[in-house]
């Protein structure tokens, strides 16, 4: 059952890259314009992303009898669910909006997030007790379906900036559209240097003392750039850290955002210069013929169907979990802090697009900066910052 589950994982990954190519097809046309000739291929595009769709829930119901609980339990699970749950939200504002331009960027950032995942263990193991609870399937998914929805306001948000910056000048809306792009770009070098190594079967172990002053032992599968609390590299032909980190830093998993963030700055480097052009440049004439203010309303309206789910789930789910299993409502631990952060911002978001008039390009960027604050949590606070909810 467990390969099967894979077998879909697989398959819904070769049918959302087919159907990222459709979507290119459909805005491609140099008569961009004339609607017939884009829905032909944008349909064929929605289709295959239906199938996709269907695949990955295929894996998601085969793991799930496999596992025995929601196969929401450990960092590939979570990030591949969370994948998931985006490519239906943007099949949801699809039917809602016919937008094609949506699909092709939406496409490849789930793509990417379901890379991102399978470069983490993908074994089937038991629930540790404090999981085994009813509550698990409910806050972990709902909360993943807010933070999904919030993250194809984010898509419209990147479409409408790249159209609307003009990118023949050096200016700060140009420099921090070319950190996003940045940014992506370092995903797929996670994604190379993670498959590179693990093709290599490369291991460095340590023995290191955590903070509760234990004896414990780590394996790093990259090099280590930074090495654990009062680490010992047991293997001595493999590199010695430069430095080591204190015990509260999982000092594993920072190493991996490290040369993540490094090989994507080499990949950023060689796009520029191939291209002499800024990665936001290059993809501008894709989206040259997309209505300003349709993006602009479905980045707005996905928030505002986001954020009553993700509050529901992140935030009242949470607590009542967190009570049931720590006798306490809130416990200031990384994870609650940042999950309250990215509420109090979309709160902020749509106070200021309500009451301010905040539309448009403002209203892109607020889009853009929630989004990093959920990758911030979903990557830094689960990988490097040790706390209860911390998947690393």
């Amino acid at each position: 059952m467990a390969e099967l589950s894979s077998n879909f994982l697989y398959a819904a990954f070769i049918l959302y890259l087919i159907a990222t190519f459709l979507f290119g097809g459909s805005i491609k046309d140099k008569r961009g314009a004339e609607e017939k000739k884009q829905n032909k291929w944008a349909k064929l595009g929605i289709m295959i992303t239906i199938l996709g769709f269907a695949s990955q829930i295929g894996y998601f119901i085969t793991r799930w009898i496999a596992a025995g609980h929601a196969p929401v339990s450990n960092l590939f699970e979570f990030t591949t669910f969370f994948g998931m749950m985006l490519v239906g939200a943007f099949i949801l504002i699809y039917f809602l909006y016919k937008l094609p331009a949506l699909g092709l960027f939406a496409l490849p950032i789930a793509l990417l997030i379901i890379a991102y995942a399978s470069m983490f263990p993908t074994e089937i193991s038991p629930l540790i007790p404090a999981l085994q609870s009813d509550w698990l399937h409910i806050h972990v998914t709902t909360a993943a379906a807010g933070q999904s929805i919030l993250a194809i306001s984010f898509i419209a948000a990147i479409i409408y900036l790249v159209k609307f910056v003009d990118q023949s000048q050096s200016s700060k809306r140009t420099f921090w559209l070319e950190i996003i792009m940045y940014t992506l770009v370092s995903t797929i070098g996670f994604v190379i240097i993670t498959s590179t190594f693990a093709a290599m079967d490369y291991k460095a172990n340590f023995d290191w003392v955590d903070k509760h002053d234990q004896l414990a032992k780590q394996e790093f599968n990259l090099p280590a750039l930074v090495g654990p609390h009062k680490g010992e590299l047991t293997d001595t032909e493999r590199f010695e850290p430069l430095v080591n980190l204190p015990a509260i830093i999982n000092a594993k998993k920072l190493n991996t955002v490290i040369w993540s963030m490094g090989i994507g700055l080499v990949l950023y480097g060689l796009i520029r210069l191939i291209s002499r052009k800024r990665v936001a440049a290059l993809i501008k004439p894709i989206v040259k013929n997309v209505n300003l203010n349709l993006l602009d309303e479905i980045s707005y309206r996905s928030v505002l169907i986001g954020f009553p789910i993700f509050t529901l789930g992140a935030l009242i789910f949470a607590m009542i979990w967190a009570q049931v299993a720590w006798t306490r409502f809130w416990g200031w631990d990384p994870k609650e802090v940042w999950a309250l952060v990215t509420w109090l911002f979309y709160a902020a978001f749509l106070h200021l697009r309500m009451s301010k008039g905040w539309q448009g390009e403002k209203s892109a960027w607020l889009a853009v900066i929630g989004f990093a604050i959920m990758i911030f949590n979903l990557i830094f606070v689960n990988l490097v910052i040790a706390g209860l909810h911390s998947y690393a």
